[in-house]
């Protein structure tokens, strides 16, 4: 197998760490063999292809740890108005009974989930992305939803995994297909291997019993795997749960006996110290979506008091505006602003969780990271800013001031998904059209 030297002009291996200037990696088929200072590379494998980089920074690419690939179909929709507070806003009862559920979930099939896919792995590609979890909503999609995703996903060679939104809802036989749907899948990805995976996954406290979440977790339990759901996106679940239960969301959920390292919770905006010092205490990972959260008037989530607790934190576009780099932005600058403080969120906290939380969260223990046997996911990131470029501003000046069009390579597992700023082999127009169909089809509905 061949070995490919890429030499950047700063090489940032790991995001807790300082960069290295005059630094690159070898990589050799789907690993980094080897990080240091360029003469030592060309010393070590003399016969390597060469990749002069040197006019970009090397950073591990992206890890997307909360996608709804379908939402992008529901871009600029024609929407209910919503008042202020209604029942916790977006995220709320209302708006997702009389709305979002039936005209948008429940009428999703096969060919539009398809179509959304290949667009928003597109945009994946081109924001850096290259690890994602996806949950997908779609309960009249069911069974085979899952694997027509995942034959995308192949496609595009992204590392994905993915899970469908088991809920009781629509009928208790309809939340067995999605739990149904979850199991069967993970099944035949670790039977097939590749980059595709899956996890068990449930909506809320208040769209699934006790028993359909304790199910959820007995079968997740049984495959080793991790367990999703949505918790505390904005009011309505808090007050669902202490009308119902007489206990706070997480409360509930710690009673049930569920919660542990095995749980990967979203969202998590409106959560009380309580709450947070339980989730914790117990290892339990969130993934943070600051964008949407402000979209369905969620709240601002307690993004530094999560991290200085000890809670793993990952981040997350939600599948709204997918342009990674505006996600991780927003992720440094709300809390600043909220705590009036400039100094909370560094930039270099913000990469780790786009990067090696995101990892963590999703069970990749070496992803995140480019080190010697570590996956070669890697962003090739354009260095000409208008002020130099050094190792003490690098976090803040690529955070603040860098975009998708600023990205030169996207590496995943080994391969080129994007080089020169190009995709990969993808006619991005016949993509576009193909969406653009798909939704007006949804529309018109």
């Amino acid at each position: 197998m061949s070995v490919t030297l890429i030499l950047g002009q700063m090489l940032w291996a790991d995001t807790t760490q300082p960069p290295q200037l005059g630094w690159g990696m070898a990589v050799e088929g789907d690993r980094v063999v080897a990080t240091g200072p360029h003469a030592d590379l060309r010393a070590r494998f003399p016969t390597a292809t060469l990749i002069e980089a040197t006019d970009c920074v090397i950073t591990p690419a992206f890890v997307n740890a909360h996608h709804h690939m379908y939402g992008v179909l529901a871009h600029g929709i024609p929407t209910p108005p919503i008042p202020p507070l209604s029942g916790g806003g977006w995220g709320g009862w209302p708006f997702l009974e009389e709305f979002w559920w039936p005209h948008v979930e429940d009428r999703l099939a096969h060919d539009l989930i398809a179509a959304a896919v290949d667009w928003v792995c597109l945009e994946m590609v081109r924001s850096g992305v290259t690890t994602f979890y996806d949950c997908l909503e779609a309960p009249y999609a069911i069974p085979g939803a899952l694997e027509v995703e995942a034959e995308v996903v192949r496609r595009w060679g992204l590392r994905g995994v993915l899970s469908f939104e088991a809920t009781e809802r629509v009928s208790a036989e309809n939340g067995g297909l999605g739990l149904h749907e979850n199991a069967a899948f993970m099944d035949t990805c670790r039977a097939r291997g590749g980059l595709i995976s899956g996890l068990m996954c449930f909506h809320t406290t208040f769209t699934c019993s006790a028993d359909f979440i304790r199910r959820a977790f007995t079968l997740a339990a049984e495959r080793d795997t991790k367990v999703h759901m949505h918790l505390s996106e904005g009011t309505y679940e808090p007050e669902y749960s202490l009308a119902h239960f007489g206990l706070r969301p997480v409360v509930y959920y710690d009673q049930l006996g569920v919660l542990g390292p095995h749980v990967l919770a979203s969202q998590c905006v409106q959560v009380d110290a309580g709450e947070i010092e339980i989730l914790a205490r117990l290892g339990v990972h969130v993934s943070h979506q600051p964008l949407s959260n402000c979209e369905v008037g969620g709240g601002f989530a307690p993004l530094p008091e999560m991290l200085a607790a000890g809670i793993n934190v990952a981040l997350g576009t939600d599948g709204y505006v997918n342009n990674f780099f505006e996600v991780m932005r927003a992720a440094a600058l709300m809390p600043k602003a909220r705590q009036l403080d400039p100094g909370v969120m560094p930039a270099a906290v913000v990469w780790t969780i786009a990067t090696q939380n995101g990892a963590r969260a999703l069970g990749f223990a070496h992803l995140g990271t480019l080190a010697p046997g570590h996956p070669a996911d890697l962003l090739l990131i354009a260095a000409d800013l208008p002020t130099p470029l050094t190792p003490h501003n690098l976090a803040d000046q690529l955070l603040l001031w860098r975009n998708p069009q600023h990205l030169r390579g996207v590496m995943c597992a080994g391969c080129w998904l994007l080089r020169d700023g190009i995709v990969v082999g993808v006619d991005e127009e016949e993509v576009r059209m193909r969406i653009a169909e798909a939704a007006a089809h949804l529309w018109q509905k």
